[in-house]
């Protein structure tokens, strides 16, 4: 079976996710292409988006639409050569909308996973559970005479373990797409002890046809994202409890959010950064990695408060921010949450002592925007970097220390063979957190 045969006949489990979306939407396209190539004319290709609710299946499709139609508008010219052949497609608009018809008609929603029993090919993007997946993985190999090959989303749990738990023969492999799947470039593929070479080169494939940059990961829980991500979150909210001892809470919170995103040139704050994936989410991806780790304890008693209280963060379905640790107006903090009196206090409220605390900043510190696409990202980080180096205020000692941290975790991971390479830590942060450079470096050296 080749490549165009393999997506001939495709299921996406938990397809109305955020995650499950997006890589529907990208298969879809990636067969529709394949589709229109002359080779191919004639052959019929099905997509079964498969979700627990009808109604969120309702708004997936009409998500579909919507990108399906943005897609056409820029290849138009592409659109035009694929549909020479039909006279009747005499303007663009026309070309467009035979295009996204052709996107939809592909799509078969369903509540029912039966419907996965004749799929070649099954993306599983539903909760990051270890027994429901492997209950579900299993259930569909029972039924499903053709042996499909199982492509799952999972951010954190071993691949072998759900190989070997299901009943696979190495039928599965790891492909983590980043959040949102459909803008995000960078994927991490792991294979597990079994994967079959054939599954990881149609892997390698299908990301190269998406445009995707592969990072390969060992088969070991978390993997390079979350395995750095989460221990940077654990860093953060130690670094926030040690000034909690001295000042508010809420008022350390905000300012080693401050530190981690203006101070470092990231893109958000790391508790913006634990809002974004979900407080629940990111408790649950450490509970998952624990039983893994021999010599750390993966776990923060903060954010099991926050959850008991309801702080849960996330975003909601049309991809704005649901209020966490902090709590936003148009997608910026105002506020931040305070467990003890479970009651948001607004940051314009003790800002201003906070910042004083913090100290002067460095003068040639700079947005993450303007520092990650101004062309000449290194040289500007070197000067912040060695700003930084010099200065004895508080912000920069927190700095400092966040930034040694960031890197001995990264270089962990690549002496505990989780990452292959040093290069690959920073592809992953780089790509996809987009962060303005790898934590592995030498600014602070």
């Amino acid at each position: 079976m080749d490549y165009t045969e393999r997506l001939s006949n495709v299921a996406v489990l938990g397809a109305a996710g955020k995650m499950g979306s997006g890589i529907l939407l990208l298969t879809a396209l990636e067969m529709v292409d394949l589709s229109l190539k002359p080779e191919n004319k004639g052959k019929v290709f099905v997509i079964n988006a498969i979700d627990v609710s009808s109604e969120a299946l309702t708004g997936l499709m009409r998500y579909i639409r919507v990108q399906a139609l943005k897609a056409a508008e820029k290849k138009t010219v592409q659109l035009r050569v694929a549909y020479a052949d039909r006279q009747d497609l005499i303007d663009n608009e026309d070309i467009i909308m035979q295009y996204v018809d052709d996107v939809m008609v592909t799509i078969r929603p369903s509540v029912n996973i039966e419907v996965a029993y004749n799929s070649t090919l099954i993306f599983e993007a539903i909760k990051e559970d270890p027994e429901l997946k492997v209950k579900i993985l299993s259930q569909l190999d029972k039924h499903n005479p053709h042996k499909p090959w199982y492509f799952t989303n999972t951010s954190s749990i071993p691949i072998t373990q759900l190989d070997e738990k299901a009943g696979l023969g190495g039928r599965i492999i790891g492909f983590h797409f980043y959040n949102p799947p459909a803008v995000q470039k960078l994927v991490e593929v792991i294979k597990s002890a079994h994967t079959l070479p054939e599954v990881e080169a149609f892997a390698l494939q299908y990301a190269k046809s998406l445009r995707k940059v592969v990072v390969p990961s060992a088969d070991f829980a978390g993997f390079v994202g979350n395995g750095h991500f989460m221990r940077d979150a654990l860093h953060g909210i130690g670094e926030a409890k040690n000034l909690a001892k001295e000042m508010s809470l809420p008022g350390a919170i905000y300012m080693i959010n401050k530190v981690s995103q203006d101070y470092l040139v990231r893109p958000m704050g790391i508790f913006q950064l634990i809002d974004y994936v979900g407080v629940d989410v990111c408790q649950y991806i450490m509970s998952v990695m624990n039983p893994f780790l021999k010599d750390e304890d993966l776990h923060s008693d903060f954010l099991d408060l926050l959850i008991e209280q309801g702080i849960l963060g996330g975003q909601y379905s049309d991809g704005s921010q649901k209020d966490g640790i902090l709590k936003y107006e148009k997608g910026r903090p105002v506020a931040v949450y305070n467990p003890d009196t479970k009651q948001y206090v607004m940051i314009a409220d003790f800002q201003a002592a906070c910042d004083a605390k913090l100290g002067k900043v460095p003068a040639s510190m700079n947005p993450w925007k303007s520092v990650a696409f101004s062309g000449k990202t290194d040289e500007m980080l070197k000067e912040i970097f060695a700003e930084i180096k010099g200065m004895d205020t508080l912000g920069a000692k927190l700095a400092r220390a966040y930034a040694k941290r960031s890197k001995e975790i990264g270089l962990q991971l690549v002496a505990d063979h989780v990452a292959f390479a040093e290069k690959d830590v920073n592809t992953v942060l780089l790509t996809g957190f987009f962060h303005a450079y790898g934590p592995i470096n030498n600014y602070l050296d």
